[in-house]
């Protein structure tokens, strides 16, 4: 959770990779105290910005990919979006479909070290998040975990299918 905060405020605040580039330069020419590494502190800069811009981008097309190159295809009916941004935040969802007067939405974490699905459970916010969002638009919200683009959790799928039904009715 709080590595996508941190992730956020590093690509929305240059500055701030700027200023770690310079503590990263600064810790490993102290630290390594050898000339066989020859860092510049540019280099350094580079390199935050380059985590931070990169490992955003690599999330987001394995969210994609897990969204409309597997949920799409297993439920063409549904139009998948994603959510408005003042909601992503605040309810903890990245996507949301409608059916009917309803909206179901998704949630997407990918399958790491951290987060496997077999040992996760929903922090508190994202907890009254996803109440909040079932209170608004009627539908629950569902974590799918995302491994290299596929649906890690496929179980989810039936989940899927029947508050399709639910809210069809």
């Amino acid at each position: 959770m709080y590595e996508n905060q941190i992730q956020n405020i590093l690509k929305e605040n240059p500055q701030i990779q700027e200023i770690l580039g310079k503590v990263l330069h600064k810790r490993l020419i102290n630290e390594l105290k050898t000339n066989l590494y020859d860092f510049s502190e540019q280099e350094c800069i580079n390199y935050i910005h380059n985590i931070t811009s990169f490992s955003k981008l690599a999330g987001y097309i394995r969210q994609n990919s897990a969204i409309y190159d597997n949920l799409a295809k297993l439920f063409p009916t549904l139009n998948l979006e994603e959510i408005e941004p003042e909601y992503e935040h605040s309810l903890d969802i990245d996507y949301t479909a409608r059916v009917g007067n309803n909206s179901i939405g998704f949630q997407i974490k990918p399958i790491t070290a951290k987060y496997s699905f077999a040992n996760y459970s929903p922090t508190e916010r994202m907890k009254a998040g996803f109440k909040e969002f079932k209170e608004k638009f009627g539908g629950n919200v569902f974590i799918i975990f995302s491994l290299d683009g596929e649906i890690g959790n496929e179980d989810i799928i039936t989940e899927i299918q029947s508050e399709i039904e639910r809210l069809s009715k």
